[in-house]
């Protein structure tokens, strides 16, 4: 029975080392990304905006509006689409644009929806092959569509990229004709919808967003990086697009990825295009467009365990690793998901079993004598202060981000709500790998795996 004991308490001690190195080596790039952040966040206040005040949304002209496009793809949205497709033509300040909706043949009750909206500037365009197919396959076809409305109404000044749950704002093609084609690519910031039936499982969406889209991104513009897009609420300038088609058979889109969005942002600067996410503010607070995560434990796990295979795994393959430091840098960041995901639900066992060691050293008279688990003055002690004060200072950044986007309230909850959030990566961070590997032996085909959406309004 000691010798068992022993045996455990020196297993623990060897994975508290390793656990404290791993994440202390993970923990490097997070606060260089900080810094630079903070960094860029002081320059700009002693300098742009001292000198010049912040534009506003509602300000931006209209006197002279180019055609916008925004594509829709849709599979298996009857549930929503009518009702998102209602409400964006109802809200949108702008005078020149068409929806161009992809629906599948398979599904005629979203081409119903559709249809139903009875708007003359929808537009829906039928996939040539049952669905679901994958949501690049879809967006080609609408790709198509757009060339002939083009032949015969002129062209279109940009396209831009939604999806069938998004709220969208009312000022946003407004945004996206002020600052296109000064910028390639326009993002503007995602805000997933308060969830009061998941404030755990939907709500972590929200922490997550709100540092990516106020922090991570700004550092990805700053460091010169390419800037992603995150597949809505996203405005890419006409000829860039056409440029990306030609080089690619005539499809912008690859219908052999999980991820285009992610993919399109990285093409875009690869032929000398400048992304950027902007941040503007219009009456209602900052432009954005909000929409509702899966509140479910399977819906948020698979959604997750989709971008990162995308991500982390799939464009490791596809995109190799681009020229340049920092996109290399960022790279690094969006591929060690999977593994950071890993090590911190290695953190969090270790902290279980040295719970467990703790007290069978104060219950089992036999260990008192054992060597202490950490050393004063020993290198892991060194480690353990220092991964205890970087938890400590990006728990303290995550509620103060997910604070200033979703009120006070949300961004204490973040803090408990990073277990949730760990917890949920490292389980798709599990699925992801072997739907990677299932894929690679070709067991798996590649489809869309939507999750199921929800609008404001609709039950």
């Amino acid at each position: 029975m000691l010798t068992a004991l022993a045996l455990y308490h020196s297993g623990v001690r060897e994975l508290l080392g390793i656990a404290a190195v791993a994440i202390a080596l993970f923990s490097i790039d997070d606060l260089i990304v900080d810094a630079v952040f903070l960094c860029r966040l002081a320059v700009r206040r002693v300098t742009v905006y001292r000198r010049h005040s912040r534009a506003r949304a509602e300000n931006f002209s209209l006197a002279n509006p180019g055609r916008m496009a925004i594509f829709v793809p849709a599979w298996d949205e009857a549930a929503v689409i009518g009702a998102m497709l209602r409400d964006l033509t109802a809200r949108l300040e702008h005078p020149a644009y068409r929806v161009f909706v992809g629906v599948y043949p398979n599904d005629p009750a979203t081409r119903a929806a559709v249809v139903g909206v009875g708007d003359a500037r929808i537009v829906v365009v039928a996939c040539a092959r049952a669905g679901p197919t994958t949501k690049a396959d879809c967006l080609n076809h609408l790709w198509t569509a757009l060339l002939v409305d083009e032949a015969r109404h002129g062209s279109f000044k940009a396209i831009v990229l939604h999806d069938a749950e998004d709220v969208v704002d009312a000022l946003e093609l407004r945004v996206f004709d002020q600052l296109i084609p000064r910028l390639t690519m326009v993002q503007l910031p995602v805000v997933p919808l308060v969830d009061p039936g998941s404030r755990w499982i939907g709500g972590h969406y929200m922490d997550e967003f709100a540092e990516n889209h106020v922090k991570d991104m700004a550092v990805r513009e700053a460091l010169g990086a390419a800037v992603p897009s995150a597949g809505v609420a996203c405005a890419i300038e006409r000829g860039m697009l056409g440029r990306i088609a030609d080089a690619a058979g005539g499809a912008p889109f690859d219908a052999s990825c999980l991820t285009e969005d992610y993919e399109l942002g990285i093409k875009i600067k690869a032929l000398g295009g400048r992304g950027a996410l902007v941040r503007i503010v219009g009456p209602n607070g900052v432009v954005a467009t909000r929409e509702h995560f899966p509140g479910d434990l399977e819906g948020a796990l698979r959604q997750k365990s989709r971008w990162l295979l995308g991500i982390a795994l799939g464009g490791w393959d596809r995109l190799g690793w681009p020229s340049g430091w920092a996109d290399r840098f960022m790279m690094v960041r969006d591929r060690k998901t999977i593994l950071a995901a890993l090590m911190a639900a290695l953190g969090y066992l270790v902290g279980v079993l040295v719970m467990i060691d703790t007290a069978l050293v104060a219950t089992v008279p036999a260990m008192a004598h054992f060597a202490p688990l950490v050393p004063r003055g020993n290198w892991i002690a060194a480690l353990i202060m220092f991964t205890t004060a970087v938890l400590t200072w990006r728990l303290g950044m995550r509620a103060i981000l997910s604070g200033h986007v979703n009120g006070w309230r949300e961004g204490l909850r973040s803090i408990p709500r990073t277990v949730a959030a760990n917890a949920i990566n490292a389980i798709a961070a599990t699925r992801a790998t072997t739907r990677y590997l299932s894929m690679r032996r070709g067991r798996t085909a590649l489809v869309w795996d939507k999750t199921a959406h929800r609008f404001p309004g609709v039950s």
